[in-house]
């Protein structure tokens, strides 16, 4: 799989009709990843999918899964996903026992890693193990709902994690979740996220396409801006 040139922007399905997910999906073959929400009802208080429509999901999608796990025990469970061919697994730091030996498991299947974090943990715990990981999502609104509202006070965290990185030499890819529109992407390009998941912007349009295509305009106009 070729990697898409930054900035990425990933619809969630989340957003998406589930009645007609196929459909949805096709929808977004512009884009370049599904992002597919896992809820499990005691991390967040919410449910979603679990393994067996994500790996329908994965049979059907014209592009990449980008899975993000907002789940207990992933250092159990993460694996699973990766088997099943997601190209990108996320867990969150605050529930992963060990999350350097849960990246390095990932990796080895042949996903990339990735590592989220809520709005109140602060980015310092991630600056000693940047490397380990191919994505850090910074949320910017608590996870386990979609169509809430972006917290500009998360954007000070996202800068100092983007600057840390660049650093050290990493390469690793900066996400961001929740809140994501035409209206906000460009302040969150400018802080140095390059990969953007968006729910609602996408689905609610009546031009699926033209919204992708216009915030990752605009989310390439914030990066210039920075």
């Amino acid at each position: 799989m070729s990697l898409p040139a930054a900035p990425r922007i990933n619809p969630s399905i989340l957003s998406a009709d589930f009645v007609n997910m196929q459909a949805d999906l096709a929808r977004i073959a512009t884009a370049d990843f599904a992002h597919v929400d896992v809820m499990d009802n005691h991390f967040v208080p919410n449910l979603t999918f679990g393994p067996q429509m994500v790996e329908r999901i994965q049979q059907t999608s014209p592009v990449p899964l980008d899975v993000h796990l907002m789940i207990e025990d992933p250092d159990r469970w993460a694996p699973g996903y990766a088997e099943i061919g997601a190209a990108s697994v996320t867990f969150h730091l605050e529930a992963a026992a060990d999350p350097v030996a849960l990246a390095r498991r990932l990796r080895g299947i042949g996903a990339r890693a990735g590592v989220a974090i809520k709005p109140g943990t602060p980015g310092e715990s991630l600056y000693d193990i940047l490397d380990e990981f191919d994505q850090i999502l910074v949320m910017t609104v608590e996870p386990g709902f979609g169509g809430q509202g972006f917290m500009p006070a998360t954007m000070p965290k996202l800068r100092s994690l983007v600057r840390e990185a660049r650093r050290r030499g990493s390469t690793v890819w900066f996400q961001v979740d929740g809140g994501v529109s035409d209206a906000t992407i460009a302040q969150a390009a400018e802080a140095g996220a390059d990969t953007f998941v968006a729910g609602s912007a996408v689905y609610g349009s009546d031009n699926v396409e033209a919204a992708i295509r216009g915030l990752r305009e605009r989310a390439r106009a914030g990066s210039l801006d920075s």
